[in-house]
């Protein structure tokens, strides 16, 4: 008896009860309504066995009793067993309705986990939303500084651009045709052959100008 495996889950000991008591428990599909006060026979019949204690036989059935197949056979017209498979009675009307609540509560606990959960996913699809639309509104203020720098080249273009050095015009000489026009010591140009040349009035004659 030392040398038995230890059951550690309340699962785990379900499994047992359905293989050792096929005619009463059920490891899957649906369950039939078990014979009142079937604890005590229990203990009786596996008291000891793969060291099960009292306290994890109870919160074996409490499991058993409260999950969705065991409610949904306990209906109008359902009979009770005992540990081989025995009818025990019919089911009460009271216990058929108390079933029911209890599945029906059962069934708006699991709808209320979902909703929480999608509204739990839709609020962190929306905050990771605003996460990836952040960098792109961040770039939004870009095109109003690409015309602020345009309004700053504006007074580039207008800066006055530099003249090309204008060529000097060529002096131009009108000549002399009347002597009473010069005086002494002023300047003027005196042509030989085609070539003009510097000179300076020094006297002035009825007959010429030296």
């Amino acid at each position: 008896m030392e040398n038995q495996p230890k059951l550690n889950s309340s699962k785990e000991v379900i499994a047992f009860l359905a293989e050792r008591f096929p005619h009463c428990f059920s490891a899957e599909g649906e369950a039939r309504p078990l014979k009142i006060g079937i604890f005590q026979d229990l203990v009786e019949r596996v008291g000891g066995e793969m060291n099960l204690s009292k306290t994890q036989l109870r919160s074996a059935l409490r499991l058993y009793t409260s999950s969705w197949r065991y409610l949904y056979g306990v209906k109008p017209g359902a009979t009770r067993v005992d540990l081989d498979g025995n009818p025990c009675g019919e089911l009460e009307e009271q216990h058929v309705e108390h079933a029911r609540k209890q599945l029906e509560e059962a069934k708006a606990r699991v709808q209320a986990q979902r909703a929480e959960q999608q509204a739990k996913k839709r609020e962190a699809a929306a905050a990771a939303g605003e996460k990836e639309d952040a960098p792109r509104r961040e770039r939004k203020p870009r095109p109003v500084a690409r015309r602020k720098e345009g309004a700053e080249r504006k007074p580039r273009a207008d800066k006055p651009t530099t003249k090309a050095p204008r060529a000097p015009r060529e002096e131009k000489h009108t000549p002399v045709s009347d002597i009473s026009v010069l005086t002494v010591g002023q300047s003027l140009k005196v042509k030989a052959g085609n070539n003009a040349m510097d000179a300076t009035v020094l006297e002035i004659t009825k007959d010429g100008v030296r």
